[in-house]
């Protein structure tokens, strides 16, 4: 009987791990979006961020190690929305400090990225790995690509 008490606890454990670990990566998906509209732009935006960000900042945003900033969870893009889509489109240089860890990686512009694709790019970003920053419109990307940082 002993046996089976530990064999259940076990179980029960596992259970819970999975469970967690599911609504983890649920949060992290685009499963996640329950808006409509957001989810539309976001579906397009992921498509976006793998062709265009991926190759660099990975497809979970995890970035690459010292190297390159990771923008899941990434401080330096929640503090400032505006400051995201210059970067996309015009790139940066010079050293940033991302959650705490100093970045000085060039990161190259995408000047050819129209205001509605920076948009959806943007909108999939700020809607996935536990952001709800909701949907991020071409005339917002137009507004922030005028703004000084």
């Amino acid at each position: 009987m002993k046996g089976s008490w530990t064999i259940l606890i076990a179980w029960l454990f596992f259970l819970a791990a999975c469970s967690s670990k599911d609504k983890k990566e649920e949060s992290s998906t685009l499963a996640s979006i329950k808006d409509t509209k957001v989810l539309q732009y976001a579906i397009e935006g992921k498509n976006l961020y793998e062709a265009y960000c991926a190759n660099c900042h990975q497809k979970d945003g995890t970035g690459l190690g010292k190297l390159i900033p990771p923008l899941n969870p990434s401080d330096y893009m929640a503090e400032n929305i505006g400051r995201t889509a210059r970067i996309i489109k015009y790139g940066q240089t010079g050293e940033i400090i991302v959650n705490g860890q100093v970045y000085n990686q060039a990161m190259p512009g995408n000047p050819r990225l129209t205001n509605l694709e920076i948009a959806r790019i943007m909108t999939y970003i700020y809607n996935i790995w536990g952001n709800q920053e909701g949907v991020i419109d071409a005339n917002q990307v137009e507004a922030f690509l005028k703004e000084r940082d």
